[in-house]
């Protein structure tokens, strides 16, 4: 069992490692950009990259306070949804009423690996290159459809 400072400690080095071996990954617009806190733009629409034991996650999160806007905005990614999935290289899950967080419904799309353990020192690359991988082909389609997502969250 690993204690919480260790815990602590491991994630740090580990985003401070995957931050520094982003550094040197641009754009697809070819500009430098903050890879662990991602410029979406848009308001309450999120970029969620999450690992624990068993699991390494990649999810777009969209919770807007607006019920209204939450399901605008669910329908235009329902409606890009292949663009998205080729893009990203795979199919992902949707889960249009995923959780509450802090009163607002939270739809999530997300893309999941469990052939890794973060406590594996051997599958932390692994981790590292599917987040990786998984960032560059999401801001690949990003770039093409920011205006109509920003638009719409606004």
């Amino acid at each position: 069992m690993i204690s919480k400072e260790e815990l602590k400690q491991r994630n740090s080095e580990f985003w401070t490692n995957f931050q520094k071996e982003m550094r040197n990954v641009r754009s697809s617009t070819g500009k430098r950009i903050n890879w662990i806190n991602y410029p979406l733009g848009a308001k309450d629409f999120y970029i969620r990259m999450e690992t624990t034991g068993k699991l390494t996650r990649f999810a777009i999160d969209i919770q807007p306070k607006d019920e209204g806007v939450r399901s605008i905005l669910w329908e235009q990614m329902t409606e890009l949804r292949r663009v998205l999935e080729d893009e990203m290289g795979e199919a992902s899950a949707w889960s249009e009423f995923d959780r509450v967080f802090a009163g607002r419904n939270v739809s999530r799309i997300y893309w999941e690996n469990t052939d890794v353990d973060f406590f594996k020192n051997d599958d932390l690359p692994k981790i590292a290159l599917f987040l990786k991988e998984k960032l560059v082909a999401f801001d690949v389609f990003y770039q093409e459809f920011k205006e109509i997502i920003i638009t719409l969250a606004d």
